[in-house]
């Protein structure tokens, strides 16, 4: 069970923290915006990446690579690519 310590939150703090969310929210439709300008450049480095896993491979344990076969790599979702920060 949570105890609710009652408190009064004074009209200045009320009024910071409207401001602080506002701005938040800006800075939040920024990074958005900036990681959707990025998608073409993401989408060309992920089809370089499972190009390069299939063609040379992964190294597995110091120098022993490992080819991933084209039954492996999962497909692509129909979704836009997500970038959790």
């Amino acid at each position: 069970m949570v105890k609710v310590i009652e408190h009064k939150v004074s009209r200045e703090v009320k009024a910071w923290l409207k401001k602080e969310a506002v701005e938040q929210k800006a800075r939040y439709k920024k990074i958005v915006a900036d990681q959707e300008a990025l998608s073409p450049k993401r989408d060309k480095w992920v089809a370089e990446f499972l190009e390069r896993i299939q063609t040379r491979g992964f190294n597995v344990h110091a120098d022993m690579l490992r080819k991933i076969p084209a039954s492996e790599i999962p497909k692509k979702p129909r979704r836009k690519f997500k970038v959790v920060f």
